[in-house]
């Protein structure tokens, strides 16, 4: 791939082809157009780039802090960070912006919600593709059956389900959001009460037939309850778009080659600074 695009230089540094390639990686590109992927990755390179060297001019020091459990700042980004932090500031929304904000839309702001759910679990290990297919193929019949006959939901699952939920008719009990699984969650929020849903949903446990036995829908909050949460969404946004306008600058008094940062005005970049 590397030899199918030009050499991404950055003020005079040429960045290695081999890390535009493990960045593209990182980005999505329609199958059979690798081009696509490659050009936003050295996108994402470049503007990191310029700021490493902004750092570096300004004689930033690389102080590594702990994200999380685990998770340690490399070097550079603690330059950037430190960058950032130096050249990047915004003043907290006024209390007359924060309660515009949550009158805009007081719906918005709701407790979690909370589901009714019983399911059917066809297992299978998504590496295997032989059993993920097999493992499809049966959860589609399944839910033929279900939605065929949806009193006998229970019935069903206590026959078919490879889950422990079998013995209770597939029933799970009340759930609230960040009880399962992304992919599980993404269809409650989606599943009407007392429907079945159309096709399998796949996880990293395997295939799973949902029927929403009950929802509770989270009661609106007053704005007191949501004040913080409002102020401090809009206090990143504006940092967000101020670290844009900062990488603009760079980029207007740039020479780069080997990648088209027009689409970074007034501040787009693929991959975003990130607000500590």
């Amino acid at each position: 791939m590397t030899a199918l695009f030009p050499d991404l230089v950055v003020n005079g540094e040429t960045v290695p082809s081999a890390q535009v390639a493990a960045e593209a990686q990182n980005h999505d590109a329609p199958r059979g157009k690798p081009g696509v992927a490659w050009r936003k990755a050295a996108n994402a390179i470049a503007v990191r780039t310029l700021l490493l060297q902004e750092a570096r001019a300004r004689g930033i020091e690389a102080r590594v802090q702990e994200l999380g459990p685990g998770r340690i700042e490399t070097e550079e980004e603690a330059l950037i960070r430190g960058l950032l932090d130096q050249v990047v500031s915004v003043t907290p929304p006024t209390e007359a912006k924060i309660l515009a904000e949550w009158e805009r839309d007081p719906l918005r702001f709701r407790a979690p919600p909370l589901w009714e759910v019983s399911h059917i679990l066809i297992a299978c290990d998504p590496r295997d593709e032989t059993a993920r297919r097999a493992a499809h193929a049966r959860a589609v019949d399944l839910t033929g059956r279900a939605l065929a006959d949806p009193s006998g939901f229970a019935r069903l699952a206590e026959k078919a389900s490879d889950c422990t939920s079998k013995a209770s008719g597939g029933a799970l009990g009340q759930l609230n959001p960040g009880d399962t699984v992304p992919e599980f969650e993404a269809a409650l929020r989606t599943l009407p009460e007392g429907e079945i849903t159309a096709d399998p949903v796949p996880t990293r446990h395997g295939w799973h037939i949902i029927r929403m036995d009950a929802v509770a829908t989270g009661a609106v909050l007053p704005f007191d309850a949501v004040r913080q949460k409002i102020a401090d969404a809009m206090e990143k946004a504006s940092w967000v778009r101020a670290a844009r306008e900062f990488i603009e600058t760079l980029v207007t008094s740039a020479e780069i080659s080997g990648a088209d940062l027009r689409s970074v005005s007034p501040g787009r970049a693929d991959h975003e600074p990130q607000h500590h």
